[in-house]
């Protein structure tokens, strides 16, 4: 993962991350894959069409439901994500597996299980032992902005400058996970594209992305099939957003992005090599 992420940030190309829920309520494909051998057919299905990163959520992290829901139990993530995890890495065993998580518990079965890397929307601030499990495990971390903590996410913040204040946000957590003991090159920030924003907020983010990247970490941006995307194009459901998700995917990585978190992973792997060629001048397999 650590060669991974140093190539994605040296420029050399954009990785793909391939969303993988197995949840019966996220909002684009709650309920697809919560059967084993279904989930395990779409990570091949991924790996194939072009994922570098796997990342398996347990728990819809929609803001909508953390509005309305009690957070999951322990216990059901851990019945959710640990056996898929497991098998991809049986199956797959060079496969990067991240798991989409804030709960150190979740973030520990789930490295014992092959995970190799901790997608956090909380960036380490929602359970007090992530960080130290990080550290000791050497797991690289993204830290998502977002206002509030999972449980009580702001539904309607206040910003002075959004991107100012998404940028002062990322810059003292990449400050505290430092403190903690995670390592810079270990590092990922996340804008937190549909956490508490606006859609003109949202489309701000993603205009002025360099000003993220300029913390200079890597940046992972996830805009597939949002609710922003759905609102520019008239209101279509989230499986009908996929010309919307490529245009995010390119003018993300031509401001910055070094990974993309994308559910139609095919489709935008070519959308990626195709930017990458003209802004990196990457031109492989």
């Amino acid at each position: 993962m650590d060669a991974a992420l140093q190539a994605a940030q040296d420029g050399a190309r954009t990785l793909i991350m391939g969303v993988l829920n197995v949840t019966p309520d996220s909002f684009s494909d709650g309920g697809q894959f919560l059967d084993a051998d279904d989930a395990l057919r779409q990570a091949e299905k991924m790996l194939a069409d072009g994922a570098d990163i796997l990342d398996v959520g347990g728990e819809s992290t929609r803001p909508a439901t953390f509005a309305t829901n009690a957070p999951l139990p322990v216990e059901e993530e851990l019945r959710r994500v640990t056996p898929v995890i497991a098998a991809i890495s049986r199956r797959f065993p060079e496969a990067l597996i991240s798991i989409d998580t804030y709960k150190a518990e979740v973030a520990r079965s789930a490295a014992d299980a092959g995970a190799v890397f901790i997608n956090d929307i909380s960036a380490l601030r929602a359970d007090p032992g992530l960080p130290p499990l990080a550290a000791a495990r050497g797991l690289p971390v993204c830290l998502m902005h977002m206002p509030g903590l999972p449980a009580n996410i702001a539904r309607k913040p206040k910003y002075g400058d959004v991107v100012a204040d998404v940028c002062a946000h990322l810059a003292e957590r990449v400050a505290a996970a430092e403190r903690a003991g995670i390592a810079r090159s270990r590092i990922v920030v996340d804008p937190g594209f549909g956490f508490g924003k606006s859609v003109q907020q949202n489309l701000a983010l993603l205009r002025r992305l360099r000003e993220i990247a300029a913390l200079g970490y890597p940046v992972l941006v996830g805009a597939s099939r949002k609710s922003t995307i759905g609102a520019v194009l008239g209101d279509v459901p989230p499986t009908d957003r996929k010309e919307g998700t490529a245009a995010t995917v390119a003018l993300a990585i031509a401001n910055g992005a070094a990974i993309v978190r994308v559910h139609d992973v095919r489709e935008m792997a070519l959308v990626a090599r195709m930017a990458d060629a003209v802004v990196r001048g990457y031109v492989g397999g």
